[in-house]
């Protein structure tokens, strides 16, 4: 809990957090202990929902259950990984090693088996954003002849700006995000389009397609967003990011 004095008013302000758990007792015990530590905790209870409030909303931190409705939580912290440096701690029934060498090589920050301390976690919480220090996503991301504005969403080529559908904004922006390595088509749609492909669904070539058209098919002499056969799509190249508020 921070104290921040205003005109001689002191005002207390807290951490906002995001749990992510099926367990609805488990949800609102953890809630009202963290409320007494200074955190204010948002809790959602399925995989997608988890993953897009995670990457929607403005939180410290993400506590993110493995076994979820709806979807692998591991799944959800892949999504998250693809577009924020937001801390997760992952909690899991299933304790053994190789499953908490799975989660934190996945990108969790911490590793957590169930039944837990809540003393614990709130100290292993407090651990994780010591060592985070800040994890805002920058807003301005540079790569080659492109730049890309993730709080204006707007895309400009060689300063010229480019008209995208929101649609393909999403789809370019995971794809610069994870610039150099290789998404699925079921990632890029998980994450960008918010859902799963069916089985003849071409909506991701498609606006990859458009991307091409609209943004050059190369850049220079190498392929802007080449086609893995058989896996999925990578953009090449290496991002640079900045935050305007710096600059």
């Amino acid at each position: 809990m921070e104290r921040l004095a205003h005109a001689g008013i002191t005002v207390m302000t807290t951490i906002p957090i995001l749990l992510v758990d099926d367990d609805v007792e488990l949800c609102s015990s953890l809630a009202r202990l963290l409320g007494m530590e200074g955190f204010t905790v948002t809790a959602v209870h399925d995989a997608d929902s988890g993953a897009r409030n995670a990457l929607q909303g403005s939180y410290e931190m993400v506590i993110l259950d493995v076994m979820l409705p709806g979807g692998d939580g591991r799944i959800a912290l892949r999504q998250i990984r693809m577009s924020s440096h937001v801390p997760v701690i992952m909690l899991s029934a299933r304790g053994d090693e190789a499953d908490r060498i799975a989660g934190l090589e996945g990108g969790a920050d911490d590793y957590l088996p169930k039944p837990f301390n809540p003393r614990e976690l709130l100290a292993r919480m407090r651990a994780v954003l010591k060592r985070k220090g800040n994890t805002k996503v920058p807003d301005l991301f540079k790569l080659a002849d492109l730049e890309i504005d993730r709080k204006q969403r707007r895309v400009f080529r060689l300063g010229q700006e480019i008209s995208l559908t929101g649609a393909e904004f999403d789809v370019l922006f995971i794809l610069i995000r994870s610039a150099g390595a290789v998404l699925s088509r079921d990632e890029i749609a998980k994450a960008a389009l918010g859902r799963q492909l069916g089985i003849f669904d071409r909506s991701v070539d498609n606006h990859i397609s458009n991307l091409r058209k609209k943004l050059g098919t190369h850049i220079g002499q190498v392929e802007r967003i080449r086609n893995v056969r058989g896996v999925g799509y990578v953009y090449t190249g290496d991002v640079e990011m900045s935050d305007k508020s710096d600059s």
